[in-house]
């Protein structure tokens, strides 16, 4: 599981000056936190930078912000995120409560926003699952579902979100985006991309629904707490209003990587005991949420080719000596095996 990171005491991590948000907070935020500031990068991220605040009268803060260097179009957009938490603090999906959102890009190079930290553990590794056993695990991911399952039953208007994306032609965008965004990355030739978009493109199926949706929903983006309840959904870069049964395809995609790749990760919590197989998350969805999870051939598909996308984004600022914290150097090795797995998905 994700543990404390170590508090920069004197000093800034990468991307966050520690003075010039002590500075911030006393100008737009008085009160909320007392300098002098210690800080320090929380491992695990991939996409979106998130940093530990602590203030010197023991308020605990999270401030996130884009990532160094290479950042796509319509990614990391932080007043999405602050937008989404802010509309469902109040609902039955758990989110941290937010406190301030900064647009300008002068005070830490980016926008950003600042929020509680919630108790809780991220559980990521094999290991964190075991130690809990099979029928905890079982628990844990029967509430996982349940959350994405009452995320999905909110009315996005009494949200407040009824602007919060077109529902109309959803699909066909998302197909197109996670073209694009392939075509930004570039940095290699990879075999069978050209084929998947095609296919993609030419079977977009009229939308199950409209719903919020998450758009990378899984277990380490969650935090669990006291008698393993969710206590917060976290990284809502991507959500939007759109067809929810990408959600859950991208859960079982994750799911399939993990048990099925040979660069999937062997300790990844998805082949812990207990953990539901692809079949059983997506049997599981359909009961908790009453929507039928079948005929997702086209869905699966374009969850991979969205996951080969997200990677190869990370991959590129590898590449490009942008990224920030360890575990880089083997993301872009799972890439051909997604496009693959999209391609043998939307063939079923």
């Amino acid at each position: 599981m994700t543990t404390e990171p170590a508090l920069v005491q004197s000093g800034s991590p990468p991307g966050l000056d520690v003075d010039a948000l002590a500075d911030y907070f006393e100008a737009a935020r008085p009160g909320l936190v007392r300098r002098p500031l210690a800080a320090a990068l929380i491992t695990g991220g991939r996409s979106n930078l998130t940093y530990q605040v602590l203030g010197a009268d023991g308020r605990e803060l999270i401030v996130r912000r884009p990532p160094l260097g290479h950042v796509l179009a319509t990614a990391h957009d932080m007043a999405r995120e602050h937008r989404i938490i802010t509309a469902l603090r109040n609902t039955a999906v758990p989110v941290p409560h937010p406190h301030v959102l900064c647009t300008d890009p002068d005070v830490l190079g980016a926008p950003f926003f600042v929020m509680d930290k919630v108790p809780g553990v991220v559980l990521r590794e094999r290991v964190d699952l075991e130690g809990l056993g099979a029928e905890r695990v079982q628990r844990i991911c029967q509430r996982m579902l349940g959350t994405l399952a009452s995320l999905h039953a909110i009315d996005p208007v009494r949200a407040g979100l009824e602007d919060f994306g077109r529902t109309k032609g959803y699909l066909r965008r998302q197909v197109n985006r996670w073209r694009r965004q392939l075509d930004q990355s570039y940095t290699r030739d990879l075999p069978g991309l050209d084929e998947l978009y095609q296919r993609l493109a030419d079977a977009v199926p009229v939308e199950s629904r409209s719903a919020i949706v998450h758009g990378d929903y899984r277990l380490d983006n969650l935090l669990v707490g006291g008698g393993d309840q969710i206590t917060a959904v976290l990284d809502w870069e991507m959500s939007t209003l759109g067809d929810p049964l990408v959600d859950i395809a991208v859960l079982v995609a994750y799911a399939q990587e993990a048990t099925q790749s040979p660069y999937g990760n062997p300790d990844s919590a998805a082949n812990a005991a207990g953990f539901p197989s692809p079949d059983e998350l997506l049997e599981t969805y359909a009961r908790l949420s009453g929507c039928a999870a079948e005929g997702l051939g086209f869905y699966l598909g374009l969850a991979f080719f969205k996951i080969a996308g997200i990677l190869e984004g990370i991959h590129f600022r590898y590449v490009a000596g942008q990224t920030v914290g360890d575990g880089f150097d083997g993301v872009g090795v799972r890439v051909p095996w997604l496009i693959q797995a999209g391609l043998n998905a939307i063939t079923c």
